[in-house]
This record gives structure tokens, C-alpha cells and sequence, in this order.
């Protein structure tokens, strides 16, 4: 992972990950053990299915930089997707509340949302390659 993209990940993760831990905090102070379960589960899938999508985005945007936008957009709609599918599949599980969870998940996805755009003004990003002093310039570049 280039620095970048590790200061966009440590930008956006640890304030999901404090969100999360006071949506952790919340719901288990006013719902009790199965509470503070959701909060947690909330928060380590949103965590860890965002910062997998941000590594994909990485290794797309080295290898295959044409197709960086395209990439970007279909990992956001699967992230968005996959979290909605859980959101359905873990509502009424009985290990933990589901209404914490939810909002718990919610909370942190925006905090991620927020805190990757911010880095993303913060971050100094080269949008053109510098050529390398040993490809040839002008028109014998093919």
C-alpha cells in the first residue's frame, strides 16, 4: 500500500473506529450485553468491508489506473450493497440488538465516507505519472 493510500485508510478508519466504539458504548449502556454485541459487529464488518474496499482501490489504481473509476464505483455500490444485505440478514438475529447494530453500521459507514474525502483534499496525489528517464519522449514513443 502506497503512503497515500495508508494515510486515507488511517484518515478514514480510525474515526469510524471511534464512532463505532461510541455506538458500542451507547448500546450497551441502554440495551445491555446484546447492545454493546451489535455496536461491536457493526462496527469490525463496516471496518473491515470498507478497508477492503480502499485495498482493492490501491491495487487497482497501480495496476489498472484506466479503469480506476469504473473500479471505484462498482467497489462503493457492492460496499453499499453487501451492507444493506447484512443489515436484512441480522435484523433479527438474537445474539445482539439489531437496532444498535444498524445504527451503529450507519454511524460508522458516514464517519468513513466523511473522513476518506477529507483525506482525499488533505492527500498530495500525482494524477500524471512523471515519465521515467529511460522511456523515450516525443514522437518515437509508441
Amino acid at each position: 500500500m502506497l503512503s497515500n493510500d495508508a494515510r486515507i485508510l488511517r484518515g478514514a478508519a480510525i474515526p469510524s473506529l471511534g464512532a463505532g466504539l461510541i455506538g458500542t458504548l451507547i448500546g450497551g449502556i441502554t440495551v445491555g450485553s446484546q447492545g454493546a454485541i451489535g455496536g461491536a459487529v457493526g462496527t469490525a464488518l463496516t471496518l473491515a468491508f470498507f478497508g477492503a474496499g480502499l485495498k482493492a482501490m490501491s491495487v487497482i489504481g497501480r495496476r489498472w489506473s484506466e479503469l480506476f473509476m469504473a473500479a471505484g464505483l462498482l467497489v462503493y455500490t457492492t460496499q453499499i450493497l453487501v451492507m444493506a444485505i447484512l443489515l436484512a440478514v441480522f435484523r433479527d438475529a438474537t445474539f445482539m440488538d439489531g437496532r444498535v447494530f444498524g445504527l451503529t453500521m450507519l454511524a460508522c459507514v458516514l464517519v468513513w465516507i466523511a473522513g476518506q474525502a477529507w483525506m482525499h483534499t488533505r492527500v498530495k496525489t500525482l494524477y500524471v505519472e512523471p515519465e521515467s528517464e529511460d522511456e523515450p519522449v516525443g514522437p518515437e514513443r509508441h
